[in-house]
């Protein structure tokens, strides 16, 4: 065999750094019986890096490229530019000459052939590099095909490919090309099939694109293609596309095109035979591969050859299940407001602290509503929650139920259908009039949290090894009594409830929008609120000593604080955010997360937020902002009891009120509490999870302390488990190895689901269902979205993905894809909030009405819809945007 070219018979999926990702798919796809593959061979990156290895000038010039940024176009330009130059009028090698050769006179040199590149990132699980590099048909003669392989050599430097590479972690000295060599079909049709749909991501429907001749009409955008849809041997939808030309070979070499004749352009490319036939070839090779792919393929002869296949890297993935039954899945992200895939421990801790049937997919947690949607009561309660707070996706599971072909949806029978009084609703109602009645529920629940965490604190610090893993197993348990406590609950219920209350009679009688809204301005202990406020106080500390000011403007890392005292008002700024730190150094974006950077970790995250509040709010912001809130909804209280007085009945109706606005003032504040505490605990978690990984790293089994980040929490604790025992170093060098294994394809996992975006509702298909909003007499160009918090506002919109990225002044919008309690110390200083994901009690909607600011969220595409710098009118209380 050899290593300047193989035939596609002599490769296997272990020589991807040989072939590249299209050399070892048509290896793989020349392999499975039955699929006919156009024979050739691959020029292998050997001779790539033989025809590169001696010219210093391209060394000297990739060293340049690898310095540049993508945002570096016109540098990129130039040096790929002399860098494909240089290789162009390079000699190819004459053992890879003599090689080449040698295999046209096996397949035939007279015969034409199709010269493509093959990168070693490339048709890869996790990165398609699709159309990176270039490809040549219908080339002829050694002499042509050997031109065309410098040319393919030289692709692997187009700008777009650079870009790509840049933009997807891959370093450029570290990327070979081989180039392949496959004799041309010269097809009657041709095109391109998905194994699951590309637009719905349903696994089920097979999508076929067909056009005449060459598949390079259909591929460059020249022609529309006949498309075909599939589900289990059965066609199910065709649209024949009216295809007015073909590109054919030409005898002598190259392409040509041709107008089709008015009667075949509107001709199904396929017979409906055809369709069928190739379909369960793309079952077929999806079989093999283990994972859905983009097929391209030809008809010659009325027989199919599969020209290449590539895994399809742009669908989400399914949860994994132990059966074959339909599901339906709700994002938890969506509600938890943290889209960002998850790492493994973290999805760990999660899994642990709820009892909800939740699976794993793309990094993310999804919940499985299939019985509560199969049951008619529980149906209809999941339904009407998710109608207040979320209604994209309660429209998409609706969308699941009328189609009725995919759930088998329970009738209600004669028990059902009476007044519902189980014991467990009964239950329910008496909890809530105990705590309607005990003004004090809230202090003690919040004192119970306090105490918990403080003896966790002090027993943790005692254990080590699997002892502190089996501790943290049991502390979750309390944990979990906590946050699931009936009470706990019912406060939540209590002010949500008494929230709706108002705002449905308040429209009744008075004609009002959403009245509660102002009368949950600056309630009582809302503990993230008060973080919020509790950092314009930091800044007022600060305020006085522009020494301090001038070097927290330059900071660049996190030992800042200790540098501090040797300033006037370092001490107290040191003091002031330290006590910051200690009440709220446990939170940080995706705090749901255990293995996010905590405040406390990394504290100059904070140090722009100061510094903007600083420069956007006036001294005693925090007690000026609370007060007034407190001023708004009590004006407001006053004004709808003075009015409600007025109707017929109006002393019970403002009896009844003042119950509802007393349970919103007393009990909203406590909402964010319960997730506090959570992520308190996961902190003191965390803390003591880092020391035991100090002890990892000091036996070589893992080589930096966040890679136990990588491992679930029951891998961890073997890991653990295992370095306690006294074993043979190879046994142990052994472990090591199998977890580094690991750490390292997570890790790869981890950045492909970076770049995946997770669906609000999906199936057990795989496909991914939208939902809409239902609502007339908008304007035509408005951006709709669900309204949270009332009012309108006008501003600049400020278009920001990262907190750290925050530059803000007076006035501004944030319009953001999601926001978590951490980016609370940025609402003092905005007059607006718009985000793409989120719900009416969501973190984002429930401060935004605390802070009287007008807010819309669940708007798709907000941070593309709105460019940065726009200025923009929000519609909080009618829930939608308008573009001034």
């Amino acid at each position: 065999m050899n290593s300047l070219v193989l035939g596609f018979q002599e490769t296997d999926k272990t020589q991807l750094l040989l072939v590249g990702g299209k050399g070892i798919n048509l290896g793989e796809l020349s392999h499975i019986e039955g699929i006919q593959v156009p024979e050739g061979f691959c020029v292998t990156t050997v001779g790539y890096q033989k025809a590169i290895e001696q010219n210093e000038m391209h060394h000297v010039l990739l060293s340049q490229l690898t310095k540049l940024k993508a945002e570096d176009r016109e540098q990129i330009t130039e040096v790929s530019r002399r860098i494909r130059q240089l290789i162009l009028e390079s000699e190819i090698p004459p053992d890879v000459v003599q090689a080449v050769t040698h295999y046209l006179s096996r397949y035939g040199e007279e015969h034409a052939y199709a010269v493509r590149s093959s990168a070693t990132a490339e048709d890869l699980p996790h990165a398609s590099f699709a159309g990176q590099q270039d490809s040549y048909l219908n080339i002829i003669g050694t002499e042509g095909i050997l031109s065309h392989i410098s040319k393919c050599w030289a692709s692997l430097f187009t700008e777009r490919a650079v870009i790509y590479r840049m933009q997807n972690g891959f370093d450029h000295s570290q990327v070979y090309i081989s180039v392949i060599v496959q004799r041309m079909v010269f097809p009657q049709a041709s095109g391109i099939m998905f194994t699951a749909d590309p637009i719905s991501s349903n696994r089920k429907l097979l999508s076929i694109d067909a056009s005449y001749g060459l598949g390079e009409a259909l591929v460059s955008g020249l022609v529309s293609a006949d498309g075909y849809t599939v589900q289990e041997e059965r066609i199910i939808d065709k649209r024949i596309a009216a295809k007015k030309i073909a590109i054919d070979a030409r005898a002598e070499g190259g392409t040509e095109t041709r107008e089709l004749d008015p009667d075949q352009q509107k001709t199904q490319a396929l017979t409906d035979q055809q369709i069928i036939e190739l379909a369960s070839i793309g079952r077929q090779i999806e079989a093999h591969f283990g994972q859905p792919q983009d097929i391209e393929w030809c008809l010659s002869d009325n027989s199919f050859y599969i020209v290449q296949s590539r895994p399809i890297t742009t669908l989400y993935p399914i949860p994994e299940e132990s059966d074959q039954e339909n599901r339906v899945y709700l994002s938890v992200g969506h509600q938890q407001m943290m889209t960002d895939p998850i790492k493994p421990l973290g999805l760990s801790f999660f899994l642990l602290t709820t009892p909800a049937p939740m699976r794993t997919a793309g990094g993310r947690l999804f919940v499985d509503v299939t019985p509560k949607l199969i049951s008619p009561v529980s149906r209809e309660a999941i339904l009407n929650t998710l109608g207040q707070s979320d209604p994209l996706t309660k429209d998409a599971l609706m969308t699941i139920i009328d189609r009725g072909d995919f759930l088998q949806l329970e009738t209600v029978g004669p028990e059902e259908a009476q007044p519902n009084h189980s014991s467990k609703r009964v239950a329910s109602l008496g909890i809530q009039t105990q705590i309607e009645t005990e003004l004090t529920i809230v202090s003690k629940l919040i004192k119970r949290s306090q105490t918990s965490i403080e003896e966790l604190k002090q027993h943790i610090q005692r254990k080590t090894g699997e002892d502190l893993l089996d501790f943290i197993l049991e502390d979750i348990q309390q944990l979990k009594k906590i946050l699931f406590d009936p009470q706990s609950s019912a406060v939540i219920m209590a002010a949500m409830n008494a929230s709706i209350w108002i705002n449905e009679n308040m429209y009744k009688w008075l004609g009002e929008k959403n009245a509660a809204d102002t009368l949950s301005q600056s309630v009582p202990g809302n503990i993230t609120s008060e973080m919020g406020l509790a950092l314009l106080d930091v800044a007022d500390v600060i305020r006085p000593y522009p020494e301090v000011i001038e070097y927290l403007e330059q900071v660049e890392d996190d030992q800042f604080l200790d540098e501090l005292v040797k300033l006037e008002g370092g001490l107290e700024t040191r003091d002031a955010i330290n006590d910051y730190l200690n009440n709220y150094g446990m939170r940080c974006a995706g705090e749901i997360d255990i293995t996010r950077t905590r405040w406390s970790e990394q504290p100059i995250t904070l140090v722009p937020l100061i510094l903007g509040n600083i420069k956007n709010t006036p001294p005693n912001a925090s007690h000026l902002k609370f007060e007034q809130g407190q001023s708004a909804a009590l004006a407001k209280e006053q004004e709808l009891l003075s009015r409600l007085k007025q109707l017929p009945d109006g002393e019970h109706k403002a009896i009844e009120t003042k119950r509802m606005i007393d349970l919103i003032r007393n009990f909203s504040g406590y909402r964010e509490y319960p997730k506090y505490g959570m992520v308190h605990r996961y902190f003191i978690y965390k803390l003591a999870l880092l020391r035991e990984a100090e002890r990892l790293v000091q036996a070589g089994v893992i080589q930096e302390k966040e890679d136990i980040y990588y491992f679930t929490f029951e891998e961890l604790r073997e890991v653990v488990r295992s370095n306690e025992r006294d074993e043979p170093g190879s046994m142990v060098e052994l472990r090591a190895n199998a977890s580094r294994q690991i750490i390292s394809q997570r890790k790869a996992e981890y950045r492909l689901y970076e770049k995946l975006t997770p669906p609000r509702v999906m199936t057990s298909d795989g496909e991914i269902i939208s939902g809409k909003y239902k609502r007339d007499h908008l304007p035509d160009d408005a951006i709709v979205g669900l309204p949270v918090s009332s009012g309108v506002i006008e501003g600049r919109a400020r278009v920001i993905l990262s907190m750290e990225d925050a530059e803000l002044e007076n006035g501004d919008i944030l319009v953001t894809a999601f926001t978590d309690p951490s980016w609370t110390p940025l609402f003092v200083s905005i007059k607006g909030l718009v985000t793409e994901v989120g719900g009416l009690m969501t973190h984002g909607a429930v401060i935004a009405r605390e802070y009287g600011l007008p807010a819309v969220v669940g708007v798709d595409h907000a941070t593309k819809r709105i460019k940065d710098g726009q200025r923009i009118r929000v519609h909080g209380t009618d829930g939608y945007i308008e573009i001034l």
